[in-house]
């Protein structure tokens, strides 16, 4: 792998949809760099320092959230006298969000009084009132037509589905929920999956014309779901609970096909391959491995699909250093990942069965499943807290405390020969 030199940033930092781009927020600036030479192609002032930043989904716009002026500055690549402004004065901005079309901004108000869409071609605005939530509660389909958000009223929440040519509301509906956590349409767009509060343990599917087509609920005490996640076919949606199981259903009959635990101790026979992060070379005795630890702070949970739909990564929060890849295919467990220090971020490559993972150390981590090895950040005082990959899988953006990089990464050859001594 090769790493560019450090440079410094304050805030977000990502690459735009088509992979050309990094945006970089310094303090009030927005520094746009090219991916391949990093050479700065535009710089951008804004009124405040930036706290969040989003491409539009066609690499041409970017928008960036001043949450504490409050308001929200879009720019233009293309056209870098371009501006746009967005103020909602006394009712403040606690989220933004591009549209399908990128020609939309969805802005949500404090304390979750309204969310309004933003015309970038006019003057035109649409409000809607009593949204759910301010970051979660919107879900776009996947050919960008139609949009799901929550909103709550009368102690009741409800699904409202809005056209997002006209951004007209052709429907709305009540969902059976005692406190509605977040949605996400189906990768198919022919279902929408809503999740309950920890509090509460339901899964519900729903068509987008209401129906609710089936209620999934594991157990009836105790705190209950923490994650949900679609396969990207669309045939699996994977539901990590708070009793630290891993449950999958399938997308036909709504059933559970597959229960995966995570016990603090793994006793033979195992055929997972075992990865330890050990500062010697040591004998390890693997008969019985125990994966508990000293760490008692929380830590939110990882729960993701590789691109293929074959594999999934999870951590189970009471054991935050350790990482579990399933082999949904085979429905085993294929790999466990013993790390020294807890897991800050995992994840797939968009193009091929490679899994990266940092640890807030100088190393960088990598599994596929021929093998896991690390590699050393030759950078000074440069130890990894986040990590984004590009969307052809090419590069990694690696995060410091107040720094960043890139690593070119290479392709993946065909037998995937890598092993742990790389």
């Amino acid at each position: 792998m090769e790493f560019t030199e450090s440079y410094k940033q304050t805030g977000p930092c990502c690459f735009s949809p088509d992979a050309r781009f990094i945006a970089v927020a310094v303090d009030y600036r927005l520094v746009i760099r090219e991916t391949v030479s990093f050479k700065v192609v535009q710089l951008f002032s804004c009124l405040d320092k930036i706290s969040y930043i989003e491409w539009a989904l066609d690499s041409e716009y970017i928008l960036c959230g001043l949450y504490k002026k409050p308001m929200i500055q879009a720019w233009s690549l293309t056209q870098p006298e371009w501006t746009c402004k967005i103020d909602e004065g006394p009712a403040g901005i606690a989220y933004a969000r591009w549209s399908p079309d990128s020609r939309h901004i969805l802005t949500t108000s404090d304390f979750q009084l309204r969310l309004i869409v933003w015309s970038l071609l006019n003057t035109a605005c649409v409000h809607l009132q009593w949204p759910k939530h301010a970051s979660k509660g919107v879900s776009f389909t996947r050919d960008g037509k139609f949009a799901a958000i929550c909103s709550r009223r009368d102690c009741k929440d409800y699904i409202n589905l809005l056209s997002c040519h006209t951004w007209e509301i052709m429907g709305n509906f009540a969902v059976d929920t005692l406190d509605l956590a977040d949605i996400e349409w189906s990768p198919d767009d022919s279902a929408i999956v809503i999740w309950d509060s920890p509090l509460d343990y339901k899964v519900l599917i729903y068509s987008p014309d209401g129906r609710c087509l089936f209620k999934y609920q594991a157990y009836e005490s105790g705190l209950g779901i923490k994650s949900v996640s679609w396969s990207p076919c669309g045939q699996f949606l994977a539901v990590g609970s708070y009793d630290q199981m891993l449950r999958v259903l399938n997308h036909l009959t709504w059933k559970t096909f597959a229960e995966l635990m995570h016990p603090s101790t793994v006793r033979g026979p195992c055929y997972a391959a075992v990865f330890k992060e050990v500062d010697e070379p040591l004998q390890l005795d693997m008969s019985e491995l125990c994966l508990s630890d000293d760490f008692s702070q929380g830590h939110d949970g990882i729960l993701s699909w590789s691109t293929d739909s074959q594999y999934i990564c999870t951590r189970n929060d009471s054991m935050p250093t350790v990482l579990w890849i399933w082999d949904i295919r085979h429905l085993e467990l294929a790999a466990i990942l013993v790390h020294k220090d807890p897991i800050r971020v995992a994840a797939w490559d968009p193009t091929c069965t490679r899994l990266v993972l940092c640890t807030g150390s100088t190393h960088l981590y990598m599994w596929t499943p021929s093998g896991a090895y690390c590699v050393h950040v030759p950078l000074s005082q440069f130890t990894i807290t986040d990590l984004k990959w590009n969307s052809d899988g090419s590069c990694l953006l690696l995060k410091d405390k107040e720094s960043f990089c890139c690593a070119a990464v290479p392709l993946l050859p065909e037998s995937s020969e890598y092993s742990s001594d790389d």
